[in-house]
């Protein structure tokens, strides 16, 4: 058996070969890191978890009162979920996650922030494609047309770099506005993106919302020891969705 490498999990998926890792990173002087790859590519890593989790403070430190219905779409290893959760205001979180392998790592608490969405009252699991609820009636199985105070996604690479071609129809401007349809007014939609921010996109999203601003958030890289950007999407939902 290797020390410094362990696979936790291996399963085939209907998007293919998922895998969970545990590693000792010898040139972190052994620090501990999960990994999830799907056929072979690293989706993400417990070492870069920064922009995740800020994605959780923007969108919802945009919000004010209590009593806060909050969807994140794409459980990866919860880092925004979990961010999401340090919230008071959050009343109830749905996590809604395609892969129900993801969920069992966090049942089980294989991953690092398992227990804490497990043990929470205010978190749910929803195993679904969150793109398809996205097209169809909502985020809420038994309340058709529930509306939320924020939905917070974290799934695909970017806007343009999709794990499924499928879901392409999301970014454009008519999928943007059937989401706006499921926020309250004045609810927030924020997306994490492996690039920063892009002028395109910025652009569909201020013609389905009527606003839209992009943020870089820049973190250290342990591994190279320089800075590493992400990009954050924030929009919110006027009084009407509009025409």
């Amino acid at each position: 058996m290797n020390p410094f490498f362990e696979e936790l999990d291996y399963r085939k998926t209907r998007l293919g070969e998922l895998v969970l890792q545990r590693r000792r990173v010898l040139a972190l002087d052994g620090a501990e890191a999960f990994e999830v790859k799907l056929n072979g590519e690293y989706l993400m890593s417990s070492l870069f978890y920064a922009a995740e989790a800020e994605l959780a403070r923007v969108g919802l430190g945009a919000l004010s009162g209590i009593g806060r219905d909050v969807v994140v779409g794409g459980l990866g290893l919860g880092y925004t979920a979990a961010a999401a959760l340090e919230f008071p205001q959050v009343a109830r979180l749905t996590v809604v996650e395609a892969l129900e392998p993801v969920i069992d790592w966090h049942r089980r608490s294989l991953v690092p922030n398992g227990k804490k969405l497990t043990d929470d009252p205010r978190c749910t699991y929803l195993n679904a494609d969150f793109f398809a609820l996205a097209r169809g009636a909502g985020f809420e199985p038994e309340q058709p047309g529930r509306r939320w105070d924020a939905v917070l996604l974290d799934i695909d690479h970017t806007p343009s770099q999709l794990l499924n071609p499928a879901h392409a129809d999301f970014y454009s401007v008519a999928g943007l506005r059937r989401l706006q349809a499921f926020l309250k007014p004045g609810g927030v939609f924020a997306m994490w993106s492996n690039d920063e921010p892009d002028a395109a996109f910025l652009d569909t999203l201020r013609k389905a919302f009527g606003n839209a601003e992009g943020r870089a958030c820049v973190f250290d890289n342990p591994l190279t020891g320089a800075k590493s950007a992400n990009g954050l999407y924030l929009a919110r939902a006027g009084e009407a969705p509009l025409p």
